[in-house]
């Protein structure tokens, strides 16, 4: 069985299209970036020319987004092939996906699913969970997705059903903060309920982003900056969990550069704040 991954307590930016330029020219003041892993998943070329002189600069996370590791069909294997290849000539800090699917009888929803959280969906995952870390050779990294929707015949809660696949398959974990907010707010249960019950030795990475308000529910958007209410969950996880890597995400709206350092400097002084009272 796989261990997660060393703890790294840097902080970092998503790197998005709009700010290569400022990353390949200049000295970023952020200690790692975190990319799309299917934006580079090609042999050669721009991308992946890109991505090896700015992994020159800062250490990398590989973020994907279409792994489907809830999928009852089994995963992809030329897929994780050829993650496997990108991981391998980067060399990550880490390799993250979501505990969601999106793919059904070669059929793709392009969207991030909910899981039941049931003991039938828990053996499907873990045993996903498996194949991929056993293919890719190194552990990863899962991130609780927003929702929407909630299945009938829950046998757990979704951190207890993080916490057990954790436990199970030796993976980590990457809590978007945001996430949990927003699932929070639509489904009606306790954001910091969720935290308590996150094994801590388990995390490895933190997510921050903004969301929109939808018609009756919130929306995970990623194209707004991260709410206050989002900050005060922050500094209570970070209270919980100690020193572990933070990074801001936005996918939409892409601002200037300095509004996101301006985030992740607000990011900065809440961890140190965190430090010193404790």
């Amino acid at each position: 069985m796989f261990a997660p991954p060393k703890t790294f307590s840097g902080y970092g930016l998503g790197l998005r299209k709009e700010h290569y330029r400022d990353f390949l020219d200049g000295d970023v003041p952020v200690d790692f970036v975190e990319v799309i892993s299917e934006n580079f998943m090609v042999d050669g070329g721009q991308p992946r020319d890109i991505l090896r002189r700015v992994r020159e600069k800062h250490p990398v996370a590989l973020h994907g987004v279409s792994m489907s590791i809830g999928s009852a069909d089994g995963l992809d294997i030329a897929y994780l092939r050829r993650l496997k290849a990108l991981a391998d000539d980067v060399q990550p800090l880490f390799v993250s996906d979501h505990l969601s699917w999106s793919r059904m009888a070669g059929f793709s929803s392009h969207d991030l699913l909910p899981m039941p959280y049931t003991e039938e969906a828990l053996a499907l995952v873990c045993h996903n969970v498996d194949m991929a870390q056993d293919t890719l050779g190194r552990s990863m990294l899962f991130e609780n997705p927003s929702s929407y929707v909630v299945f009938d015949g829950a046998t757990m809660s979704e951190w207890q059903f993080l916490a057990e696949m954790s436990k199970r398959t030796g993976c980590g974990l990457l809590l978007d903060i945001n996430n949990i907010y927003v699932s929070a707010s639509n489904h009606g249960f306790d954001a910091h309920a969720f935290l308590r019950g996150i094994p801590a030795d388990r995390v490895r990475q933190i997510h921050l982003a903004g969301h929109t308000q939808g018609p009756g529910l919130l929306i995970d958007t990623h194209d707004q900056p991260v709410c206050d209410e989002v900050w005060a969950l922050y500094r209570t996880a970070m209270t919980l969990l100690g020193p572990v890597a933070t990074m801001i995400e936005r996918d939409d709206a892409i601002p200037p550069l300095p509004e996101l350092l301006g985030e992740l400097a607000v990011a900065r002084e809440i961890g140190s704040a965190v430090r010193e009272a404790a």
